[in-house]
């Protein structure tokens, strides 16, 4: 029961660290510079800037009815940890809005520089099992009343709103939100997959037994074999599947030229590998 407590506690807290980094992203460089990139937090931007509202406690209004209806239409697909999420990311803005000042006026450095700060704290915020609420409760909204799969409705959500924010202030803003956005996009799926990237490769060889067993005993990697069928011809082969890190694919391709010079290849990249040779789970 103590650990179970532990972790909830060790989970709130990681969240509270990830919506404190997104909320500094905000303050420091999306608000000052205007760059209303989709999500609630770009629907307070414009409402600031036009009634001079202020952006957290905007936030949470919208959030707050939101999570209520999401409750009430889709059941508790959201746990407590959204609410806490969103609330702690609006305390945070008006908080950091009081005690730290704007870092560029340059909107290109605000774009690159704040959307990667909201994507770094958005990314930990979702490691932790959390998530800053707002739009990602509008999409399942949106997903359940129409046709649109979630991704698709967060890429309406976060589109219109940054289309209506180049109606309100100005197109080229509306170009630097577009930019932001994609560089928070690309910073959570950094935080979430690392960087620790590895490569797996798919071989079909005429003699998979010899070329498994020599990535076995010199290279000391597992090989799984996996049984095929050709679609052109109906034979039946053999697929050998390995995981490498990066610096080891290219003694994977000597060793099977090797072998069979005439072997299939295909290598793609893998961004997380758990388990024993890699990282630990």
């Amino acid at each position: 029961m103590k650990k179970g407590w532990l972790r909830i506690l060790w989970e709130h807290l990681g969240v509270a660290v990830g919506v404190s980094l997104t909320a500094l992203g905000l303050v420091w460089f999306m608000i000052p510079n205007r760059l209303a990139s989709g999500g609630v937090s770009g629907l307070a931007i414009m409402a600031l800037y036009l009634w001079q509202w202020p952006v957290g406690i905007t936030m949470i209004c919208l959030n707050v009815p939101l999570f209520l209806i999401s409750w009430w239409v889709l059941g508790p697909l959201f746990g407590l940890k959204t609410l806490f999420g969103a609330g702690v990311l609006s305390v945070m803005v008006e908080l950091l809005g009081v005690w730290v000042g704007p870092a560029t006026s340059d909107p290109v450095l605000a774009a690159i520089y704040g959307g990667g700060l909201a994507g770094l704290g958005t990314g930990i915020t979702f490691y932790f099992g959390g998530s800053t609420g707002g739009t990602d409760m509008a999409a399942h909204l949106l997903r359940h009343w129409s046709k649109l799969s979630v991704g698709q409705a967060l890429l309406v959500i976060d589109f219109s709103i940054i289309a209506l924010a180049g109606v309100l202030f100005s197109p080229e803003l509306a170009l630097y939100a577009l930019l932001a956005l994609f560089i928070t996009s690309r910073t959570i799926d950094l935080v979430q997959e690392g960087t620790d990237y590895a490569r797996a490769a798919y071989i079909i060889s005429n003699c998979p037994e010899e070329v498994g067993r020599a990535i076995l005993d010199k290279m000391e990697r597992g090989v799984t074999v996996l049984q095929a069928t050709g679609a052109y011809t109906g034979q039946e082969r053999k697929v050998l599947f390995v995981i490498v890190s990066r610096t080891e694919i290219a003694r994977v391709k000597e060793i099977v030229a090797d072998l069979d010079p005439k072997a299939f290849i295909a290598i793609t990249d893998v961004h997380e590998v758990l388990g024993e040779g890699f990282k630990p789970m």
